[in-house]
């Protein structure tokens, strides 16, 4: 469904002259910031293990062809490293990237203004070992932050969704 939209282009796709009609699929919508920023248009979702923005949009909009909307207003360019990846997937992913998952990241230190949620680490502040308070954050740890700060999306609320893939329908075909 989110290709429908998409204008089409004449391409030479083997350079031999010889011209073929394709999708442009290197055209991207940006949500205007004023849209994106408007909490009373979403509702606040906490992605869970296992789900795919798929499973997200199937019971939130009742179809999972509608998992780009999900993708788009939370601006995932990266359907698998944007979206938080399911357990099993997360442990392979840090046991390949890293040689020791244990080891020491980096160190920290918490600022005097606190967390607003419990995903949100803006108020820790990275520092060198030797900082008095310093605490040390593992590897594992680090991409875990990274994975819990994934899973708080925005849903856009249903009533808004025909309005929506309007303006992404003219956006798109501009």
């Amino acid at each position: 469904m989110y290709f429908t939209s998409f204008p089409k282009i004449v391409y030479d796709i083997d350079n031999t002259g010889k011209l073929t009609v394709v999708t442009e699929i290197f055209r991207r919508i940006k949500i205007r910031e004023k849209i994106a920023d408007n909490t009373a248009l979403y509702f606040k979702y906490i992605v869970q293990n296992g789900d795919t923005p798929e499973t997200v949009a199937y019971r939130h909009f009742g179809s999972q062809h509608l998992h780009w909307v999900i993708l788009l207003t939370n601006n995932i360019t990266d359907r698998y490293y944007g979206w938080p990846l399911n357990d099993q997937d997360f442990e392979s992913y840090v046991n390949n990237k890293y040689d020791n998952p244990g080891a020491v990241h980096h160190y920290e230190i918490a600022q005097s203004s606190g967390p607003t949620s419990s995903t949100d680490y803006s108020h820790l502040i990275e520092v060198n070992s030797t900082t008095t308070g310093a605490s040390s954050v593992s590897n594992y740890e680090y991409e875990r932050r990274l994975q819990d700060e994934k899973r708080e999306i925005q849903l856009l609320d249903r009533k808004y969704l025909p309005l929506f893939i309007e303006e992404f329908n003219n956006k798109i075909n501009l």
